[in-house]
């Protein structure tokens, strides 16, 4: 069992920084995209570019727990 004082990163933890890493790259893409004339474009790219990111963000917190 592992010991809950020893492990500060939860399962909440990835993933609220996978979806708020998430969010905030669909909302820069749909800024962007609406600057650029479209937003629905820019917060589909958003989505697709912020996946990877997502990943890479949890991947860095987890990585540096040791």
């Amino acid at each position: 069992m592992v010991d809950a004082t020893r492990e500060p990163h939860s399962l909440a933890t990835a993933s609220g920084l996978l979806l708020g890493t998430l969010l905030l790259a669909m909302g820069v893409g749909a800024i962007l995209g609406w600057l650029l004339g479209s937003a629905g474009l820019g917060l589909l790219i958003g989505a697709v570019l912020g996946i990877p990111l997502a990943v890479f963000v949890v991947y860095r917190v987890y990585s540096r727990q040791t």
